[in-house]
């Protein structure tokens, strides 16, 4: 993610604020909380790791470039290679 400061800005707050939710489901588990509580939490930080992988992904398209082990050129990334990385979120 090189260049789009406001797209990185808004993955960071969402990864800042999963880390804190994660922080609280943590916290739910040692404090003994109810197992609907702490589920809620944990589904909570999944969809908050899920949008900002979605962000990266989708800010990355434009510059999604891979190199060629062969020889060292950079290529654009294949539709197979970009479904590949949607994939690995879902």
């Amino acid at each position: 993610m090189v260049g789009d400061q406001e797209a990185i800005n808004a993955v960071l707050n969402r990864l800042r604020r999963a880390q804190g939710q994660l922080a609280g489901v943590i916290s739910m588990i040692e404090q003994g909380r109810d197992c609907k509580d702490v589920v809620t939490q944990l589904a909570a930080v999944s969809r908050a790791l899920d949008r900002a992988g979605f962000k990266i992904v989708a800010t990355g398209l434009r510059e999604c470039i891979v190199t060629d082990e062969n020889d060292g050129r950079q290529r654009e990334m294949s539709v197979d290679e970009l479904e590949k990385l949607f994939l690995a979120l879902a």
